[in-house]
Order: structure tokens, then C-alpha cells, then sequence
């Protein structure tokens, strides 16, 4: 069937089209076209001067709807993915946090099964931990980080064909060989619960560590030891040119004036923002059930009120907080599509509005809630 969006403000690579059509069929975008006349035989969608955008890439989430992908099951997967998106997640890269490697080969499966599938929203699995910095774990990791062995990384990555990304300490010892061997693996190696300083980021980036995972979150900045200063993971990021980062622009993880330093600094083109939601995110009216955290202001926090816990963003909120923070729109939706999508090899289909790419559309209104969503040219949600 052939479906046609008309009357809204479509955002392209070239900028805003104010008039115009977005056309869909088989799944893929057929034209982009400034012409907005109704096609004969084809499905109008009117979208009342709204906003067309590109469907969001969501590449860093632990969980949501109630559910964390190291439950290890295909009901949880669906209903994660799901629940973000009716928030515009329309490409998704479930996150295990640090597990057991008995649950980094239940998950691979799952995720190879659901890959499979036709349409799929599920592009391939990204794995944070266990290789990680106790010092720097945190509370959520807490118990459940070990060493780096190279025979145990090995077999898995050899037998799964779904990985794309695993996050790592670069100061452990092992560290860079890993890099190594993901880079010639195709898969993304990040930096993540890190104190790495400058000379330890060159050494990774050199290796293949390429991304920051949520950037400024679990890494220190400039600090002192005794009377002399040091750079910390932060600068060190700063100054690696062709590092990528992301951040968890939720309001809470990073104040508005970080996101637009990060986004001075980096820019849209190594700039990516993500949830790194827990199970909480976009679980409107579930209880939680764990004593030791709550959630207050918009995070989940530890009950004591000590640290942050985790996030419950979904990516149409990013995008807000962003846009508050004085970002342009434009800006922000990129570094929500098109940048992750790049940095995740999938631009190629995914990411933008383009002929013959992925049919995956958001309409917004004016205050950037998600009014529809078609994901492979199915339409998942309708609230026009």
C-alpha cells in the first residue's frame, strides 16, 4: 500500500522542507518531494502542519515498560522495545548490562531470532561489561564486573553474529587486544565506568575504542592528586578528535549547560544522545518493586538520595531537553537518527528521510510529543 504524509514540515538532510510529501511503500521511503498534492489510491495522512522527522535510533537502553533485557527472554525484548516505541524508538540496539556470559549467549539468541524477522526494529545487541572498572562500576554493576580473558570474548564473539557494540574500561589490563579484536570484528568498542587519563584515551583510540558511553557519567574530569592536576577522561575525550560521544539528556544526568558545551565541542556529527534507560523508563503506572531506589524527578535514584541511579528517558524526551537546553530542533533530531545510526553502521538505510531508506517516520506536534510513528512503513502509533 502506498502511504502519503502531507501538510506538515518534513526535516531532511538538506534541512526543513515547509510544504511538501513524504511517500511510503513496501516498507521503504519512495520520494521526499516538495509537492504535497494528494496521489490518487494512496493513504492520506494529514499531519496538520506538524513535524515529518526521521524514526529515532536508540543505542544505548537497558530496559522499559517494567522489563530489563537481562530478564533474557523474547516477551521481555518485545515489550521493551515496544514500550520506546511509542516514543519514536524506531531502531533499537538492546543494551545487557554487565551479566553473566551464560546471559550474553541467551541474549545473543534472542537477539540473532528477533534480527531474523522481517521489518525487524532490532539491529543488533550491545553489550556494557562485565570488563569494567570496579572503582567505577557503581552500585547498579555492583559484583558483577571481572577481568578481561580474551578465550571468553573470543568464543563468544565467534559464535554470535549479532554484537555491534560492547563498552569496556580501556585502563584494564587487556583492554586494548580487545579493542583490537573488536575492530576487526566490525563491532563499536566504547569507553564506559572509566578513570582513564590522556595518555591511557590516545592508547584506546589508537586500538579502536571510538566512543565515549554516556559521556561525563562514570568517568572523572581535570582533578588533582596531591599538588599536581591532572586531564581527566573527560578532556581527554574532548581532545581526541574523532572520538564519538553520547549523553543522557534527560536534565538530570547533565545539566543544560554540559549538553551544550558537549555540543559546542563535539558537534552534531560526533554527538549522539541516548536513555541508557533501567526498566522504570515509559512504565507509567507499575509499581517498583526494589527498596533500594525511587523515582523522583524525572530519575531513578538510590532511596537514600546519594547518587543517581539510572535513567527512565525515552528519546522523544531528549529531544525536548535538548531543544530547552537552546539547541536547534533540527540539531537535536540528528544527533537522535542520523548520528547513532552512522555510528552504528546502519546509515545506509537508517537515520534520515531519503528515498529508498527505511520507513521509519515520526510526526511531532508543537511540543515535540510523538503523534505517529510507522516503523518499516507499519504504523505502530496514530494520534493525529
Amino acid at each position: 500500500m502506498l502511504t502519503q504524509i502531507i501538510n506538515g514540515r518534513i526535516f531532511t538532510p538538506q534541512g526543513w522542507l515547509n510544504e511538501g510529501s513524504v511517500l511510503m511503500r513496501d516498507g521503504k521511503i519512495l520520494e521526499v518531494t516538495n509537492c504535497d498534492l494528494a496521489l490518487i489510491g494512496a493513504q492520506m495522512v494529514d499531519a496538520r502542519g506538524m513535524y515529518i522527522v526521521p524514526g529515532f535510533v536508540c543505542m544505548h537502553a537497558h530496559g522499559g515498560g517494567g522489563h530489563d533485557f537481562t530478564e533474557c527472554t523474547e516477551e521481555a525484548f518485545r515489550q521493551i522495545i515496544d514500550a520506546h516505541l511509542c516514543h519514536g524508538a524506531t531502531s533499537f540496539f538492546p543494551t545487557l548490562s554487565s551479566s553473566p556470559f551464560s546471559k550474553l549467549y541467551q541474549a545473543a539468541e534472542i537477539c540473532e531470532r528477533m534480527m531474523a524477522e522481517p521489518d525487524s526494529p532490532v539491529l543488533g545487541l550491545h553489550i556494557e561489561g562485565p570488563y569494567l572498572n570496579p572503582k567505577m562500576a557503581g552500585e547498579q554493576f555492583a559484583g558483577q564486573v571481572k577481568e578481561i580473558e580474551e578465550s571468553e570474548y573470543k568464543e563468544l564473539l565467534e559464535k554470535s553474529n549479532c554484537i555491534r557494540r560492547w563498552d569496556a574500561s580501556p585502563e584494564l589490563p587487556g583492554a586494548l587486544d580487545f579493542a583490537r579484536y573488536l575492530k576487526s570484528k566490525g563491532i563499536v568498542a566504547a569507553i564506559s565506568h572509566t578513570e582513564a587519563e590522556y595518555d591511557d584515551i590516545k592508547a584506546a583510540y589508537e586500538a579502536g575504542f571510538t566512543h565515549a558511553a554516556h559521556f561525563y557519567n562514570a568517568m572523572p574530569g581535570f582533578h588533582k592528586r596531591r599538588e599536581y592536576k591532572y586531564e581527566g577522561t573527560v578532556e581527554s575525550v574532548y581532545l581526541t578528535d574523532g572520538m564519538t560521544i553520547e549523553l543522557i539528556a534527560d536534565g538530570i544526568h547533565l545539566p543544560a549547560t554540559i549538553l551544550r558545551l558537549a555540543y559546542k565541542l563535539k558537534g552534531v556529527e560526533h554527538t549522539c544522545l541516548v536513555t541508557d534507560a533501567l526498566s522504570y523508563a515509559a512504565s507509567e503506572g507499575k509499581e517498583i518493586n526494589d527498596p533500594r531506589v525511587i523515582i523522583e524527578d524525572g530519575v531513578c535514584k538510590l532511596a537514600d538520595r546519594s547518587s543517581l541511579a539510572g535513567s527512565i528517558a525515552t528519546t522523544d524526551v531528549l529531544v525536548r531537553t535538548m531543544v530547552k537546553a537552546g539547541i536547534p530542533l533540527g540539531d537535536a533530531l540528528r544527533m537522535a537518527s542520523e548520528t547513532p545510526a552512522r555510528i552504528m553502521g546502519v546509515d545506509d538505510r537508517k537515520g534520515s528521510l531519503q528515498k529508498d531508506k527505511d520507513a521509519d517516520v515520526l510526526i511531532l506536534d508543537d511540543e515535540l510529543n510523538v503523534r505517529a510513528v510507522w516503523q518499516g512503513g507499519a504504523c505502530k502509533v496514530m494520534n493525529l
